[in-house]
């Protein structure tokens, strides 16, 4: 339809999202609900110019208006040579059924509202499992079927079927004073036999007794180990640092640092988002083109941007990819490092938990977030710490560090594991 309508080149994202879910509060049947989503995003490529379009209604004659009102859109704007399709050596051929990656559970489609009901309340603690008492759990089951096709007027063909199931849990307890906390966990698993929902609720309700009698703590600079859980806050930043388009508009602090060494020896990243059976794992990018398992970073020293076909051009370099599809941190040398061995190894500092707002400049590196955590001394876990201050910068944080851990959770979408730095500013 798209080069009918006078377009070159067109590039089709056929998108399938459906999600059941069901909240519950208190064990008790909150609410149900299922949400559906199919649409298509057009790209559109017509005399040197470009434009990207979205619509939900698919009926033949409403996309045919449709296209060719984007097609003439297209030709009204200024012109913008660097746009383009990928070239056909970087696509990938080997994502034609969709389910190549074994990430569809056929389980999904025998499941009824009545289990997934039954689901949600047996994964309810219902009653404090402790001394500590429960004063509200809000608990939810969701499963979801997402089915995505990329199709370009080069022959692109691309298909991805994939289903999750997941549970959260956030759970409010009060200790003796009459003061309250709160925590959450979750689990994710593309397929619902594995969903470890049992142990989430429990979990939530540990974490938020253990904050119990959390207190302000005077500021310092000390050792900081950050949980798995949210260790991916102090990655996340340099990930965005490494896109083309932050490269290219000039904000970015690793701007020019491309083969150069920026971080210490101990931090490698390997992007391996195309693993069969592992959760976030795709075969391709938004563009089509090959996800392969390839070094981001080695041992401190950056080997590449993420350049789509448009960054690349525009900055005259070769493609690399549109961004990492699952990035995994990994220490150097490698060592089986749980969080308590870390803690052990660092002695005494604050241990984060959990992130309370904050930002990152990704131009500069400098960061500041509101944390939660402990102070841990002689390697344990000494009193809970709430509302503190940690400030910095990220290039500089990374050449303190101490250990990276080996215990990144499989279900995440960032492999990231329990860090420790040392000389880190926390204010009270």
């Amino acid at each position: 339809m798209a080069l009918k309508a006078g377009a070159q080149k067109a590039r089709v994202n056929l998108v399938l999202d459906r999600m059941n879910l069901v909240s519950t509060l208190d064990a008790q049947i909150d609410k149900c609900s299922s949400c559906f989503d199919r649409s298509i995003r057009i790209s559109v490529f017509a005399d040197e110019k470009f434009g990207a379009f979205s619509t939900n209604k698919l009926e033949k004659k409403s996309l045919e208006a449709f296209i060719a009102k984007a097609v003439d859109t297209v030709k009204m704007l200024a012109p913008d040579p660097c746009r383009d399709l990928p070239a056909q050596d970087r696509v990938q051929k080997d994502a034609v059924t969709g389910r190549e990656l074994d990430l569809l559970d056929e389980t999904y489609y025998t499941i009824d509202g009545k289990q997934r009901k039954e689901t949600a309340l047996a994964a309810c603690l219902g009653k404090a499992p402790g001394k500590i008492k429960l004063v509200s759990e809000e608990g939810e089951y969701s499963d979801n079927i997402y089915d995505t096709l990329i199709v370009d007027s080069q022959g692109t063909f691309c298909r991805q079927t994939e289903t999750s199931f997941e549970y959260f849990c956030e759970v409010t307890v009060e200790d003796e004073n009459g003061e309250k906390y709160s925590a959450y966990d979750w689990a994710e698993s593309p397929r619902f036999a594995n969903l470890p929902w049992k142990e989430v609720s429990r979990n939530a309700y540990e974490k938020a007794c253990a904050m119990t009698g959390a207190r302000n703590c005077r500021g310092r600079r000390c050792n900081m180990v950050v949980d798995r859980e949210v260790a991916s806050k102090f990655v996340s930043p340099i990930l965005m640092a490494l896109r083309g388009d932050n490269i290219q508009q000039h904000n970015s602090f690793l701007e020019g640092k491309e083969g150069i060494k920026v971080f210490p020896d101990g931090m490698t990243i390997v992007d391996c988002g195309a693993r069969k059976g592992e959760s976030n794992c795709i075969l391709f990018d938004d563009e089509g083109v090959a996800a392969k398992e390839h070094v981001i970073i080695d041992r401190g020293t950056v080997k590449e941007y993420f350049l789509n076909t448009f960054s690349a051009n525009k900055m005259g370099k070769e493609p690399t990819c549109d961004g990492p599809v699952r990035p995994r941190l990994m220490g150097w040398p490698r060592a089986a490092l749980t969080r308590d061995d870390i803690l052990e190894m660092c002695k005494e500092g604050i241990l984060v938990t959990e992130f309370n707002g904050g930002n990152t400049n990704t131009a500069t590196g400098d960061f500041s977030f509101g944390i939660e955590g402990f102070v841990f001394k002689k390697g344990k876990i000494a009193y809970p710490v709430k509302e503190m201050l940690v400030t910095g910068n990220i290039v500089e944080l990374w050449s303190n560090l101490i250990a990276c851990g080996d215990d990144s959770r499989s279900c995440m979408s960032k492999l990231i594991p329990t860090l420790a730095f040392s000389n880190v500013d926390f204010n009270g």
